[in-house]
């Protein structure tokens, strides 16, 4: 299938590791012309130079005035903007019932204002282009997941509450707005990674009890539904939240 992607301008926030990185590689491979994002500047410098076509800015775009400036520089390099990756986000955070009011800010700046920042800052670009925008969010936000952290929770119900409520006016100006919410995704490096490091038989019993395909899903599987939907042939799709978590979630 020919997703039409060679030449289109992509910015990716948080794509220096993980499944942000599969992402930008995805695009990169279908001819797509990406920058790519993160806070620490070494580690974007040592990914750029593992492939071509992608050039970095480095920033913390959950502070608003950076994210200005981030998509100031990435539209300069790019020419402009045709699709924009929103990927920044952690899971890390207190345990439930232990959240603190700095830590209801730390936790939704990474997964929610990380997003609407950039959205905010693109806006004029992708009008022009009349552009796509994918966000990365998570099966927390559609469902309660024992044990994880309810800041993180709320922050994905809060993004794709968001995708939703911001796709109409969006639509007005030919913009596209769409969400992928994974569920347990392993990859070199993850938190998965260390459990099953740490207790590979509670983290088998884990997916039995409560995947029914019994297994991981991997950047592979998020990155191919970012292109799709970023791409024409889901022209007719905005203010979707996709789920692909292996059948864990019901509701």
């Amino acid at each position: 299938m020919d997703l039409n992607l060679k030449n289109k301008k992509v910015f990716i926030s948080g794509s220096s590791r993980g499944i942000g990185l599969t992402i930008a590689k995805s695009f990169v491979e279908e001819g797509a012309k990406v920058v790519i994002n993160s806070r620490n500047e070494d580690s974007l410098k040592v990914v750029t130079k593992s492939f071509s076509n992608s050039n970095s800015v480095a920033g913390d775009i959950s502070n608003p005035e950076v994210a200005q400036k981030v998509i100031a520089k990435s539209t300069d390099i790019l020419g402009g903007l045709d699709i924009l990756v929103c990927n920044v986000g952690s899971g890390s955070s207190v345990k439930p019932g232990s959240e603190t009011y700095s830590e209801w800010q730390k936790v939704f700046g990474m997964n929610f204002f990380s997003t609407t920042n950039l959205v905010e800052a693109s806006h004029k670009f992708l009008k022009k282009s009349r552009g796509s925008i994918v966000c990365i969010s998570s099966i927390c936000g559609n469902d309660v997941i024992p044990g994880a952290p309810v800041t993180y929770s709320v922050a994905k119900a809060a993004l794709n509450k968001y995708v939703k409520s911001i796709s109409y006016p969006l639509a007005k100006d030919g913009i596209r707005i769409n969400a992928v919410a994974p569920g347990n995704i392993n990859f070199p490096g993850s938190s998965w990674e260390k459990k099953m490091g740490l207790d590979p038989e509670a983290v088998s019993t884990m997916l039995k009890n409560n995947v029914p395909l019994e297994q991981f899903g991997s950047p592979d599987d998020v990155a191919i539904l970012v292109m799709l939907l970023a791409s024409d042939i889901a022209k007719f799709m905005t203010g979707a939240v996709i789920t692909t978590d292996g059948g864990q979630t019901r509701s």
